[in-house]
C-alpha cells in the first residue's frame, strides 16, 4: 500500500514535461541525454512520453525549437506501443500534429518533416487505416501538402509492404484524382511513390502468391496511372520529372495488362530512348527499366512477343554507344555505376536475341556496315558478348560474321579496333577462323600487336590508348597459339611472314613466342620446316637469318624479346647449313644466359657494347664454319636489303653497318667488296653519332681485310666535301648548314680512318699513318664545332696513337710525327669554344673531355718525349677535372679515370735524371693536395687514387725503368726505354740516376697522407697506407749511397714489412677495426722517419690537425701524439717551442670542441714527454693575450686556452704545479666578495685601481682556470677538493642563494659565474647528477624553482658522499641565523633534504631538529615550508623521537595565513601518517580531521587532492575511543568523495579512490573489495563513473542507515563552485532515491531534489549540469519501486489549455 502510494505520488508527468522541454537545449549533450532519457521512459510508459510530446507540438515548431526531435521520440514511442494499448483517437491527434507540422511549410525534406514522416509511419504500423484516412485528408486539400502524404505513404509502402498492399486501391483512389494537378517540381515524389507501391506489390505477391491483391478497380486505377505518367508526365520539361518517371513506369510495366502495355509501347519507349539523350548518368536508370519492359514485352508467359523486330530497332540503336561510353567507365570509373550500366544493356539485347536471334544478327551487322565508330564498337561488343550464348542460333551465320569483320579490318578507329581484336579471339576459339580468312585475321592480330608508342601521339581523343590495343592483340595472339590446338594449321608457317616486314617490327617478340610454341609442340620440325621451303610466299632463310640478327640489338627489350629471338633461331637451324646448326646449339644457350637476368645485365654500364660485340662474333663465327662462299655473298645481299626496314636513327641500322663490314671481311671478291662499301656509305645517315660510329666500326672492319679499298673510299669522300652544287646552294644561303654537313662528313670521316688504324695489320699500318699525319689531310678533319663531331675526331687521334703503340707491341716501332701539334688539337677540341651557346648538353661536353684525357695519355706514351712547355700546357689544362661534380657518375668516372691515366704518363714521360724526376713527382703530388685533402668525399678519393698510381710508376721508374703502358714484368716497351736509358747515362754514376731522400720530403709528405688513413671513406683509408708504404719503399729502395739518414736498416726494414702487413690485412678484411690499423700504421711510420723528417713533420701538423674531416684531424692528433710519445726526448728547446705554437695554432683554429680537446691533448703529450716548463710559458702567454685582446666568452668553438686548462688538469705531473698557482689566485678574493666590495666602494678613486684592474683579470683567469680544473677530472685535483669539499659546498650553497636574490633584482651575471664554477665543481668530483640538476634549474629565477635546486643538490650530495653530510649540516644548521633572507632559504632548503641522511648523526640531529623547529615561524613563508617539511623527512629511526613535536608542528600550519605553508603542511601530514605511532596522532586525530574537511573545499586542486588523500591516511589511526567520533567524520565526508570521484582533476580523482578503499572497512560494506576492483571504479568515463555510484548507492541504500545523511550532504554540493561536481551530486543523489525503499526518504528528498533539477535544468549556464539533470529523471522514473507512475498520463485538456492550444481556444 506505501508502495502504491508513493509510485502515484511521484510527478512523472512534470519530469517528463522537462525532459521534453529538454529537446530544445543549445547544448548537444543535453539534448542527447534528454533523447535517451526519453527512450527509456518511454520503452516504460509510452503514453506519458506521448502526452508530454503531444503539449509541446501543439505549438508547433513556432513555439518548440525541435521538432525533430519530439517527432523522434514520439516516433520510438509510438513503436514502443504493445498491442491494444494504443488509443486510437490518440494517434489521430499525433497524426493530425505531424500532418500539419509537415503542411505548415512548402519545404518537403527538412529534418523535422523526415522525423514527422517517420512518426506518421510508426502510427501506420499499429493503425494502418487511421494513419491513411489523416492522410487522404490532406491529399485533397491544399497541393503543397499532397506531396508530403504521397512520400510518406511511398515511406509506408517501403517499411510495411504487407500492410500496405491490401489498402493500395483506397490510395489509388484518393491519389489518382489529383495527379493532374500535381505540378513538376512535385512530380518525381509522386513518381517515386508509384514505384515504391509497385515494389511492394511485388514484394506482397511474392510472400502471398495464395492472395491477388489487384483486383479489377486496381488494374483500372494503375492502368489510369500509368496512361497519366505515360502521357502527360514523360513529356514534362523537367529533366528529374522524366527521369522519376521513367524509372516509375519500369516497375509497373510488369502490373499492368498486356493490352495495355501493347498500346502503351510506342508512347514508353520513346520515353524510356529519350533520356539517353540527355544525360550519360542516367543511363543506367533507363537500361534497368528498358530491360523490365523488354523483359515483360518479350518473354511473358501470357502470350506472343508484343514487339516486333521492326519496333526495337530504333531501341537497339540507342543502346549502342551506350555501350561504347560505359565501357570506357567500366574500366577508369572508380565506382560500379558504369559497369552496371555496361552489364544491363548487354541483358537488354539477351532478351532479344533470345526472341530474334536472327534478326538481332542482321541488326548488328548492319550497325557494322555503317562505318561509324560508336555503332561499330557497340555492334562488336555485342557480338563478343552474345556469340558464346546463341551460338547454335546463329551457327548457319558464320560465313556473315567473317566476312563483316573481314570488312572491319580497315578501320582507324583504335575503339573499334579493339572489341574487333576480341571478336576475333572469340571467333577463333569457336572454330570460325579457316582457311585465307584465317590469316587475314592472325595478320590483324600481329599488326596490331606491333603498333609503336609513336602511335600514342595519334590517338588523342580515343577512348582507348594504342598500348591498350598492342596488350589485347598480343594476349589474343598468344591464347591463338596456346589454347586453340585447331589454329595450328593457320599459324604455321604464317607467322613466318611476320617477321621479315618492317610494320611487324613491334611484334617480332610476341611472333617469336608464338613460333616457339608451335615448334616445341611439334615432336618434330622437319615438316613443319618441308612446309616452309614448300611456300614460296614464306621468306628465304637467308632473310630471315639478317632479320633476326639485326633484331637482337637490344638486350633489354620488353617481352624478352632477345632469348625469344635466339629459341627461334634455335628451332630453324635446320633451315641454314648444317655446320651453323651445330655451332649455333653451343652457342645460343651462351648468349640466351648472358641476357637471361636483365636487371643484373643492367649493372654493367657497358651491356651494350659487350652485347653488341656478342653479336658480330656470333655471326662472325657462323659465316666462318658455314665454309661456302656463295652463301655468304647471299647472305650479304639479304644485309643490303636489311638497310630498308631501319630509319637512320635506330640504334638497329648501326649494329647491321657492323653486321655488314665484319661479312665484307670474309669476302675476297674486291669489287663486291668496293659495291657494297659504297652502298654503306649511301645508305649511311653520318649525321647521327650512333649510325655514324656504325659506319666507322664497319670499315675498320673490312679495312682487315681490304685496307687500301677502304682507304681509297675515305679519300674520294673527303675530297668531295662541299663539292656538290646543292651543297653550295645551300652554303650561300645558310652558315649553319654548311658547318653542320661538314661536321658530320669530318666527324665519319675522322672515325672511319681510325677504326682504318685499329684494324689495319701492323704491318703496312705505318706508311699509312705517316700519310695521313704528315700531309694537311689530318687538319682537314678538325675545324669542327658540334660535340659529337668533336668526340669523333679525338677519338680518331686517339686510335691513331694506339695504332702506333700496337705496332710497337709487334715490333713495328715509329715514332709519331707532329704529336705536339695533335696534343693542341685534342686540348683545344676538349674546351668550349666562346662562340659555343649553351644549346649542347654540358653531358655531351664531358663526354668529350673523357675522351680528350683518354687521346692525351695515349700521345704521351708515345715517342717523342714532351717538351715542357707542351707539359706544362696539358697539366694546366686537366688538373681542374678533379674538382667536377661525382654525377653523372657513368660519365665522371671514367673520366677521372683517365684523367689519372695521363698524370701517370706525364710523370713516366718527364725529367732527365732521378732528382729532376722526384722534384716533378713532388711537384705533381703538392698540386693534388687541395683534392686530397678536400671535405668533398669523392675529390679526396680521386686525389689518393692519382698520388698512389703516380708513386707506383715512380717506383717502377726508379728500381727498374718504365713502361708506357703500365705494364708489369717484362715487355717490349721497357726494354725499348731501358736501352735508350742506359744509351744516355751508362757512363753516370748511379747517384745521378737515382733521386736523394730528402728530395723526396718525407716529412711534409706523411703528415699530408696520413689524416688520410684514418678518413671516413674505407677506400681512401687503403689507398692512403698504400701511399705511405710506397713513399718508404721507394726510399729504401733507393742505392745505399744515396742513404745518409742514420736510420738503423734492419729496423726501417721491419717497420716497412708491418706496414706492408697492415696493408695486406686491409686488402683482405674489410671489417677490422680502423683505429687499430691506423695504431700500427702511425707505428710503423714513427719507426721510419728520420729525426729530420720527424721534426719537419710535427712542424708541418697544423694543416694535417685542421683537416675538414673529422676523423682525419683525430688521426693526425694522434699520430702526433704518438711521435712525441716516442720520440720527444729527440727534440730541443727551439723544435719544443715550435711544435707548441703549431699545436696551438691548430687549436685556435679547430672549432670543434672535442676535436680541440684532443689537439690540446697532445700539447699536454708534448708537456709530459719534454720540458714541461718551455710548454706551460707558451700556452699561459697565449692565454694571457688572449683574456687582454679577446672577448674569449664569443670565441667560436670556446676558448682554446680553456680547453688546455682541461687537459693539463689531466696528467698527475702537470696539474700539482699548475692547481698550486689556481688556488692561490683563488685565494685572494671571490666572486661574490668581489662584486660586494665594489658595491660598497661605489665612487672610490683609489690609487691602486690599476692593481685591481689586473687582479680583476687574474681573479677571472683563475675562475676559468678553475672551472677547467674542476672539469678536467684529474685524480690529483679531485683529491684536491675532496680535502675541502663540505667548505665548497657550504660557501657554494649559500651564495647561490645569495646569487638568485640578485638575480630576481635583474643581476645575472655573479648567478652565471657561480652556476659555472658549481658545474666545474659538479664535474670535478664526478656527480654528473647534479651538473644535469644545475643546468636544467640553474637559472630559474621563480623562487620554488631555485628552493627545488638546492634541495635537489643536497640529495645528490647525501647519496653520493654521505660521510660529508654531517659537516655540511653543521655549516648550515648556524646559517638560519644569518640575517640574509636568501641565505635563511637556501639554509632552509639544503637542510631539508640533508637531514634525510642524518639518522646516524644524533648529536647533530637533535641541533637540527630544534633549529627547524625553532624557525618554522620564520618571517619567510618560504623558511616556514622548508623547515617543516624538512622535519618530515628525518629518517624514521629519528622520527619516532619527535613525532610528536612534528605533528604539533603540521597542526599549527595548517592554520598558516599562507596557502603555501598550509598546502605543505598537508603533504606532510601524509608523510608523517606513513610512520607515526598511534600514540603520536589519536590525540589530535579529530583537530586534524577537522581541519583536513575544511580544506577539501579549497579552490586548489592540489590542495584538495592532498586533504582528501591525508584524510584517508588517518583512517589507520582510528582504532582506540577516537574510533567513533572519526566514522562520523567519514560519514560526513562520503558524499562529498563520491562526488569528487569524476572530478576534473586527475589528482583528485586519484585520491578520492584511495581514500574510499581506505574508509570501506570503517564503513562495515559488504563485498567492498568487488565493488572498489571493479573497472568502473579505477576509469575516467563517465559512463563508468555512473555505473560505479549505481553499484555504491546500491550497497548504501541496504546496508548503511546513514542515508539520509548522505542525501542531505549530496544535495548541499549542488551549489559547488564547479560545474562537473554539481552533476555528479545530481546524479548520486537521484541515485540513491532510485534504489531506496525508504518511504520517509523519498517523500522528503523527492520533492527537494525534483525542485533542485527543475531549477538547474532551467537555470544552470552548464551542459553538463542540464545534461545530468536530464539523466536524473530518467533515473528516478525507472527505479523499480515506482512501478504507477507507469500508468500515469497527462491531462491533455489542461495541458492543452498550458500550450494555449488553438482548438481548446476556439472552444
Amino acid at each position: 500500500m506505501a508502495s502504491s502510494s508513493l509510485g502515484s505520488s511521484i510527478p512523472a508527468p512534470e519530469a517528463v514535461q522537462l525532459l521534453v522541454s529538454s529537446l530544445a537545449d543549445d547544448s548537444s549533450v543535453v539534448r542527447e541525454a534528454s533523447m535517451a532519457s526519453l527512450r527509456d521512459i518511454a520503452s516504460l510508459n509510452p503514453l506519458l512520453v506521448l502526452d508530454c510530446c503531444y503539449a509541446v507540438s501543439r505549438g508547433g515548431r513556432r513555439r518548440f525549437g525541435n521538432m525533430a526531435g519530439v517527432f523522434q521520440v514520439m516516433a520510438f514511442s509510438v513503436g514502443a506501443l504493445e498491442i491494444g494499448e494504443s488509443d486510437e483517437a490518440f494517434m489521430g491527434k499525433l497524426a493530425k500534429i505531424a500532418t500539419a507540422e509537415i503542411i505548415s511549410s512548402k519545404e518537403l525534406n527538412a529534418d523535422w518533416q523526415r522525423q514527422a514522416s517517420g512518426l506518421l509511419v510508426s502510427i501506420g504500423t499499429h493503425f494502418p487505416d487511421l494513419m491513411m484516412e489523416e492522410l487522404f485528408l490532406h491529399l485533397s486539400g491544399p497541393a503543397s501538402a499532397s506531396p508530403a502524404m504521397v512520400q510518406i505513404l511511398a515511406d509506408f509502402a517501403s517499411s510495411d509492404a504487407l500492410q500496405f498492399t491490401p489498402r493500395l486501391k483506397d490510395v489509388l483512389s484518393r491519389v489518382l484524382p489529383i495527379l493532374g494537378n500535381v505540378r513538376d517540381v512535385h512530380r518525381p515524389i509522386f513518381a517515386n511513390a508509384f514505384k515504391c507501391w509497385s515494389q511492394a506489390v511485388w514484394l506482397y505477391i511474392t510472400d502471398l502468391t495464395s492472395d491477388s491483391p489487384l483486383d479489377s478497380d486496381v488494374m483500372s486505377f494503375l492502368n489510369s496511372v500509368f496512361e497519366l505518367l505515360l502521357r502527360v508526365w514523360t513529356t514534362s520539361r523537367d529533366h528529374k520529372v522524366r527521369v522519376s518517371t521513367v524509372e516509375a513506369l519500369g516497375q509497373m510495366v510488369g502490373l499492368i495488362t498486356r493490352t495495355q502495355l501493347k498500346s502503351a509501347l510506342p508512347r514508353l519507349i520513346p520515353a524510356i530512348l529519350e533520356l539517353y539523350k540527355k544525360d550519360h548518368d542516367d543511363a543506367l536508370l533507363a537500361t534497368c527499366s528498358l530491360y523490365n519492359l523488354l523483359n515483360a514485352s518479350l518473354l511473358s508467359e501470357s502470350g506472343p512477343p508484343l514487339l516486333e523486330f521492326e519496333d526495337l530497332t530504333i531501341v537497339l540503336s540507342t543502346l549502342l554507344p551506350v555501350i561504347s561510353i560505359n565501357s570506357e567507365n567500366k574500366r577508369h570509373s572508380g565506382s560500379s555505376v558504369g559497369r552496371k550500366a555496361y552489364n544491363e544493356v548487354q541483358r537488354c539485347f539477351l532478351t532479344v536475341g533470345l526472341v530474334y536471334p536472327e534478326d538481332l544478327f542482321t541488326f548488328l551487322l548492319n550497325k557494322c556496315k555503317l562505318k561509324e565508330d560508336h555503332l561499330t564498337f557497340g555492334a562488336l561488343c555485342v557480338l563478343k558478348h552474345l556469340l558464346p550464348r546463341l551460338l547454335e542460333a546463329w551457327h548457319s551465320k558464320r560465313p556473315l560474321l567473317i566476312e563483316a569483320a573481314r570488312s572491319l579490318l580497315d578501320e582507324q578507329s583504335l575503339a573499334v579496333r579493339k572489341a574487333l581484336s576480341e571478336l576475333i579471339v572469340v571467333m577463333a576459339s569457336h572454330c570460325y577462323l579457316v582457311g585465307p580468312s584465317g590469316e587475314l585475321f592472325v595478320e590483324y592480330l600481329v599488326r596490331h600487336s606491333a603498333i609503336g608508342e609513336i602511335d600514342n601521339l595519334k590517338a588523342k581523343g580515343e577512348p582507348i590508348s594504342p598500348t591498350q590495343l598492342r596488350a589485347v592483340c598480343g594476349k589474343g595472339l598468344l591464347l591463338l597459339t596456346v589454347t586453340i590446338p585447331e589454329m595450328e594449321y593457320i599459324l604455321w608457317p604464317f607467322l613466318l611472314k611476320m617477321i621479315v616486314p618492317k610494320v611487324y617490327t613491334g611484334a617480332v617478340a610476341t611472333v617469336c613466342r608464338c613460333i616457339s610454341e608451335l615448334c616445341r609442340r611439334r615432336s618434330s620440325t622437319t615438316p613443319m620446316l618441308i612446309e616452309c621451303k614448300a611456300r614460296a610466299d614464306i621468306p628465304s632463310p637467308e632473310e630471315l637469318f639478317t632479320r633476326l640478327v639485326v633484331l637482337l640489338h637490344n638486350p633489354l627489350a620488353k617481352e624478352q624479346l632477345a632469348t625469344q629471338i635466339l629459341t627461334v633461331l634455335n628451332y630453324l637451324s635446320p633451315l641454314f647449313p648444317k655446320n651453323i646448326s651445330m655451332f649455333w646449339q653451343d652457342e645460343i644457350p651462351k648468349m640466351k644466359a648472358y641476357v637471361f637476368d636483365t636487371e643484373d645485365l643492367k649493372l654493367d654500364p657497358s651491356y651494350q657494347e659487350n652485347w653488341d660485340d656478342m653479336i658480330i662474333n656470333f655471326l662472325a663465327e657462323s659465316l666462318d664454319v658455314t665454309h661456302d662462299a656463295d652463301w655468304v655473298i647471299s647472305l650479304g645481299n639479304a644485309f643490303a636489303k636489311q638497310y630498308n626496314l631501319y630509319t637512320p636513327d635506330d640504334d638497329h641500322a648501326a649494329l647491321l653497318h657492323r653486321c655488314m663490314g665484319i661479312l665484307l671481311q670474309k669476302v675476297n671478291d674486291r669489287a663486291y667488296v668496293r659495291d657494297k662499301i659504297d652502298w654503306m656509305y649511301e645508305q649511311a645517315d653520318i649525321s647521327i653519332p650512333a649510325n655514324r660510329l656504325g659506319l666507322a666500326k664497319a670499315m675498320g672492319l673490312v679495312a682487315a681485310s681490304h685496307l687500301d679499298t677502304v682507304l681509297e673510299k675515305l679519300k674520294v669522300i673527303l675530297d668531295n666535301v662541299g663539292k656538290s652544287i646543292f651543297q653550295r646552294i645551300l652554303s650561300l644561303f645558310s652558315e649553319s648548314y654548311k658547318t653542320e654537313d661538314s661536321d658530320d662528313i669530318h666527324a665519319a670521316l675522322a672515325l672511319m680512318y681510325g677504326y682504318a688504324a685499329k684494324y689495319a695489320p701492323s704491318s703496312v699500318i705505318e706508311a699509312r699513318i705517316d700519310a695521313l699525319v704528315g700531309t694537311n689531310m689530318l687538319s682537314r678533319l678538325l675545324h669542327v664545332r658540334q660535340q659529337t663531331a668533336k668526340q669523333a675526331v679525338i677519338t680518331a687521334i686517339d686510335l691513331l696513337g694506339r695504332a702506333v703503340i700496337n705496332a710497337s707491341e709487334s715490333g713495328a716501332t715509329f715514332p709519331l710525327k707532329r704529336r705536339d701539334m695533335m696534343l693542341d688539337y685534342v686540348l683545344t677540341l676538349m674546351g668550349r669554344d666562346e662562340n659555343e651557346g649553351f644549346a649542347e648538353s654540358s653531358l655531351e661536353l664531358l663526354h668529350t673531355q673523357a675522351l680528350a684525357l683518354n687521346a692525351c695519355t695515349t700521345l704521351v706514351s708515345v715517342e717523342p718525349k714532351l717538351t715542357v712547355e707542351t707539359r706544362n700546357r696539358v697539366m694546366k689544362a686537366t688538373l681542374g677535372f678533379f674538382a667536377l661534380p661525382n654525377d653523372p657518375s657513368d660519365v665522371i668516372g671514367p673520366l677521372i679515370d683517365n684523367l689519372v691515366s695521363l698524370l701517370c704518363a706525364i710523370l713516366l714521360t718527364s725529367g732527365e735524371d732521378g732528382r729532376s724526376r722526384a722534384e716533378q713527382l713532388l711537384h705533381l703530388l703538392r698540386q693534388l693536395d687541395q683534392y686530397v685533402s678536400s671535405p668533398v668525399d669523392y675529390q679526396r678519393k680521386r686525389g689518393c687514387m692519382a698520388v698512389h698510381e703516380m708513386l707506383l710508376k715512380f717506383r717502377k721508374l726508379c728500381v727498374a725503368g718504365y713502361c708506357a703502358l703500365g705494364c708489369s714484368g717484362d715487355c717490349p716497351h721497357r726494354k725499348y726505354v731501358d736501352r735508350s736509358m742506359q744509351g744516355n747515362f751508362s757512363t753516370l754514376p748511379s747517384v745521378f740516376l737515382f733521386p736523394d731522400r730528402e728530395v723526396l720530403c718525407l716529412g711534409d709528405r706523411v703528415i699530408t697522407y696520413l689524416p688520410r688513413c684514418a678518413d671516413t671513406n674505407s677506400e681512401v683509408r687503403k689507398i692512403s697506407a698504400q701511399i705511405l708504404d710506397q713513399f718508404f719503399s721507394i726510399s729504401l729502395s733507393l742505392p745505399k749511397a744515396a742513404l745518409s739518414s742514420g736510420l738503423d736498416s734492419e729496423k726501417s726494414y721491419k717497420a716497412l714489412s708491418s706496414l706492408e702487413d697492415v696493408i695486406a690485412i686491409l686488402k683482405s678484411d674489410a671489417s677490422i677495426d680502423p683505429s687499430e690499423v691506423f695504431n700500427r700504421i702511425v707505428s710503423s711510420i714513427c719507426a721510419l722517419l728520420t729525426v729530420d723528417e720527424l721534426v719537419a713533420a710535427l712542424h708541418s701538423c697544423t694543416p694535417a690537425i685542421c683537416d675538414k674531416i673529422r676523423q682525419s684531424a683525430e688521426g693526425a692528433i694522434q699520430a702526433v701524439t704518438e711521435f712525441v710519445s716516442r720520440r720527444g726526448s729527440q727534440l730541443n728547446d727551439n723544435d719544443i717551442s715550435r711544435t707548441t705554437q703549431s699545436l696551438l695554432s691548430a687549436a685556435v683554429h679547430i672549432t670543434e670542441k672535442s676535436l680541440r680537446v684532443e689537439a690540446i691533448g697532445a700539447i699536454s703529450a708534448l708537456a709530459e714527454n719534454t720540458q714541461s716548463s718551455i710548454v706551460f710559458s707558451e700556452v699561459l702567454a697565449t692565454a694571457g693575450k688572449d683574456i687582454v685582446t679577446k672577448d674569449i666568452t664569443r670565441m667560436r668553438g670556446g676558448w682554446p686556452m680553456q680547453d688546455a686548462f682541461y687537459a693539463f688538469s689531466q696528467h698527475t705531473e702537470l696539474s700539482v704545479s699548475f692547481m698550486e698557482h689556481l688556488i692561490s689566485v683563488l685565494n685572494r678574493s671571490s666572486l661574490v666578495k668581489a662584486d660586494s666590495h665594489k658595491d660598497s666602494h661605489k665612487g672610490d678613486n683609489t690609487s691602486s685601481s690599476s692593481e685591481t684592474h689586473v687582479e680583476d683579470e687574474l681573479l677571472q683567469a683563475a675562475i676559468f682556470a678553475l672551472t677547467a680544473f674542476f672539469r678536467g677530472g684529474g685524480k690529483t685535483g679531485k683529491k684536491a677538493v675532496e680535502k675541502s669539499y663540505s667548505s665548497v659546498v657550504g660557501a657554494l650553497t649559500l651564495q647561490l642563494g645569495s646569487c638568485h636574490g640578485l638575480a630576481s633584482a635583474g643581476q645575472q651575471d655573479p648567478l652565471r659565474v657561480l652556476l659555472t664554477s658549481f658545474q666545474a665543481f659538479c664535474e670535478c668530483v664526478g656527480d654528473l647528477e647534479m651538473g644535469k640538476i644545475l643546468a636544467r634549474s640553474g637559472e630559474q629565477r621563480e623562487k620554488e624553482k631555485w628552493v627545488d635546486l638546492i634541495g635537489d643538490i643536497a640529495g645528490c650530495i647525501s647519496i653520493k658522499r654521505p660521510k660529508e653530510v654531517q659537516h655540511i649540516c653543521i655549516i648550515l644548521t648556524k646559517a638560519l641565523n644569518r640575517p640574509q633572507r636568501f641565505q635563511r632559504e637556501a639554509a632552509a632548503a639544503a637542510l631539508s633534504e640533508f637531514i634525510r641522511y642524518s639518522g646516524d648523526f644524533s648529536s647533530v640531529m637533535e641541533e637540527m631538529v630544534e633549529a627547524l623547529c625553532r624557525h618554522v615561524s620564520d618571517d619567510s613563508p618560504t623558511v616556514r615550508r622548508l623547515c617543516l617539511r624538512g622535519l618530515v623527512q628525518m629518517p624514521s629511526a629519528c622520527m619516532n623521537h619527535y613525532t610528536t613535536q612534528v605533528i604539533g608542528v603540521i597542526l599549527a600550519l595548517l592554520d598558516d595565513l599562507d596557502e603555501s605553508v598550509q598546502l605543505t603542511a598537508v603533504s606532510c601530514l601524509l608523510m608523517v601518517t606513513e610512520s607515526a605511532s598511534n600514540d603520536a596522532v589519536e590525540p589530535i586525530l579529530l583537530n586534524l580531521s577537522v581541519r583536513l574537511r575544511n580544506l577539501q573545499i579549497s579552490m586548489d586542486p592540489k590542495m584538495r587532492a592532498n586533504a582528501f588523500a591525508a584524510f584517508g591516511a588517518l583512517s589507520k589511526y582510528a582504532t582506540g575511543g577516537q574510533r567513533e567520533g572519526f566514522v562520523e567524520q567519514i560519514h560526513s565526508t562520503l558524499p562529498r568523495l563520491v562526488v569528487h570521484l569524476h572530478d576534473d582533476d586527475p589528482s583528485i580523482r586519484q585520491a578520492c579512490r584511495v581514500t574510499l578503499k581506505q574508509f570501506a572497512p570503517l564503513m562495515d560494506i559488504q563485498n567492498d573489495s568487488t565493488l572498489f576492483d571493479s573497472r568502473a571504479f579505477g576509469s575516467d568515463h563517465r559512463n563508468d563513473y555512473e555505473n560505479f555510484v549505481r553499484e555504491l548507492s546500491r550497497h548504501l541504500v541496504h546496508e548503511s542507515e546513514r542515508v539520509d545523511t548522505y542525501m542531505a550532504s549530496t544535495i548541499q554540493a549542488f551549489d559547488a563552485p564547479w560545474p562537473v561536481i554539481q552533476a555528479n551530486a545530481i546524479h548520486f543523489s537521484t541515485t540513491m532515491l532510485s534504489l531506496s525503499e525508504d518511504q520517509h526518504m523519498f517523500s522528503h528528498y523527492y520533492p527537494q531534489v525534483f525542485e533542485t533539477l527543475v531549477n538547474k535544468m532551467t537555470r544552470s549556464q552548464d551542459s553538463v549540469v542540464r545534461a545530468a539533470c536530464s539523466s536524473a529523471f530518467g533515473l528516478l522514473l525507472r527505479s523499480t519501486k515506482s512501478t504507477l507512475w507507469r500508468g500515469a498520463r497527462l491531462d491533455r485538456t489542461d495541458s492543452g489549455r498550458k500550450s494555449n492550444d488553438p482548438e481548446s481556444a476556439k472552444k
